[in-house]
């Protein structure tokens, strides 16, 4: 169900589009390709001229590798545009510093630390944010021919990950009733 239609009228400025595609590759690694867009709806003067609404004020690309542990084992950052030229896509090859994180430990925290502030861009550490729960939904087939054919022997990780999976709801009842721990009342 959409938002309903907004009380008050309106103007857009601004539209932030991220995207990421998964990939499974021949090697048995995964790749995940992600994308972040920024446009502005309308026209302002820069140093260097107009900038166009609708043209791409930030345009960045990361792609991560990762294996069956989801240890990131190969990244790569690009720019199609940036405000600051390339006083911003200088940062490219930091993010090659991505290699060896585990996507599903702590990964958002160690980007943080290693890329806050003037030590990364700002953006591309963002769009860095999306990576883990892209990564669950890439391998989530997997996951689930693995439990069907009775491979099992680790608890999900995703149970405890958010209110609908929390261990002693219906969900995990339903689907994962080994798992299932009786909810705790209070006397």
């Amino acid at each position: 169900m959409p938002l309903p239609a907004p009380e008050v009228e309106r103007e857009a400025l601004h539209t932030r589009t991220l995207r990421v595609d998964a990939y499974a590759r021949a090697d048995g690694q995964w790749d995940l390709e992600a994308e972040l867009i920024d446009v502005k709806h309308y026209d302002f003067e820069r140093r260097v001229g107009t900038h166009y609404a609708g043209d791409p004020i930030h345009h960045m690309h990361l792609r991560v590798t990762f294996n069956e542990s989801f240890i990131i084992t190969a990244a790569q950052a690009a720019y199609d545009a940036a405000p600051y030229a390339q006083n911003c896509t200088a940062i490219e090859p930091a993010y090659e510093g991505l290699v060896g994180m585990n996507l599903l430990k702590g990964f958002r925290d160690t980007v943080r630390r290693r890329y806050g502030r003037s030590q990364g861009c700002s953006h591309m550490t963002e769009l860095s944010y999306v990576l883990p729960t892209v990564a669950i939904q890439a391998l989530s087939n997997k996951r689930r021919e693995d439990r069907q054919a009775g491979e099992d022997a680790q608890r999900p990780f995703q149970i405890d990950g958010c209110h609908a999976l929390r261990e002693d709801g219906p969900v995990v009842k339903e689907f994962y009733p080994k798992w299932y721990v009786t909810p705790v009342t209070e006397d």
